[in-house]
């Protein structure tokens, strides 16, 4: 099998992984574990397995003070606020306004790089900011018979979508000085610490001697597959694909996530979820363009 091919091969599975996440998540939600307490299952497992390869094999040390301050703030938005929002808003919206609503992220990575590094803003990047904006509030406000619980939901999985946007942009200088197993097994044990307060009771609670066979199949798809895997394949495949190859297989998330949940009679998608979907795309797509090289 050539690099490519594995490249392909890594992120397609890493789309799907995440595109199934949003309703293998919802069988465990809420009637098994609350969200908080699957949080905390999901990062304790995260920094225990990170952890240990970064003792064990990478071996490497964080060199300054100012790197650690830059980590303390990728673990609170990477992992205690991202996921957080994330499950609490899938707790209480659907698994395909969720997968729609997440992909403004790289909205939020152009307009933070703009702030940051001071990049000029091309007119059809503003464009797509408006058009993809739009279609998401439009997907969270333009559904007849929304519960205040359904809104509230989706508006979670907005500010999910504006955290992990800005984590993106923060976490990449620590990704060029550093071993990626390095930064990430940091993150989680600094992001660890500010979700065990929010999950650490609702992790004691549930019954787990009662739980059916697939409960527990879905709870190790979410730190096994959705957690340890996925960001494995990731940060492997982005060694070697380009940032458009990534973007293409990013979109393909919420695909697989209407099919699965559709399939599994979770959620039903309408025609004015397309037509938002397809707003939010097109937004997405303007935004992340890339720039005309001058002649």
């Amino acid at each position: 099998m050539s690099q490519k091919v594995k490249v392909h091969a890594a992120l397609f599975l890493v789309a799907l992984i995440y595109g199934a996440n949003y309703s293998i998540a919802k069988e465990v939600m809420p009637a098994y574990v609350q969200p908080f307490g699957l949080i905390v299952i999901r990062v304790v497992s995260a920094v225990l397995v990170f952890g240990a390869i970064s003792a064990f094999v990478v071996k490497e040390k964080i060199q300054s003070r100012q790197d650690w301050g830059r980590l303390a703030l990728c673990g609170l938005l990477g992992i205690t606020l991202n996921q957080l929002s994330f499950f609490a808003g899938l707790n209480l919206t659907s698994p395909i306004n969720a997968s729609l609503i997440q992909t403004v992220s790289p909205v939020v990575v152009v307009l933070l790089s703009a702030y940051l590094l001071r990049e000029r803003l091309q007119a059809y990047r503003m464009v797509g900011i408006l058009l993809a904006g739009l279609g998401a509030m439009l997907l969270i406000s333009g559904k007849a018979g929304n519960t205040q619980g359904h809104v509230l939901g989706d508006l979670l999985i907005l500010f999910n979508a504006v955290c992990f946007g800005a984590f993106l942009v923060l976490v990449k200088p620590l990704m060029q000085r550093y071993n990626p197993i390095t930064v990430v097994s940091r993150i989680f044990l600094i992001g660890a610490v500010g979700v065990l307060p929010f999950g650490w009771q609702q992790v004691l609670e549930p019954a787990y001697a009662a739980f059916p066979a697939s409960i527990w199949a879905a709870i190790a798809f979410v730190v096994i597959c959705m957690t340890i895997l996925a960001y494995l394949l990731n940060v492997w495949a982005m060694k070697y694909a380009s940032p458009a190859l990534v973007g293409v297989y990013i979109y393909l998330q919420p695909v697989f996530a209407i099919f699965i949940a559709v399939g599994l009679g979770k959620d039903v998608f309408t025609w004015q979820k397309a037509l938002y979907a397809a707003m939010i795309f097109g937004g997405v797509y303007l935004v992340s363009k890339p720039k005309k090289a001058v002649a």
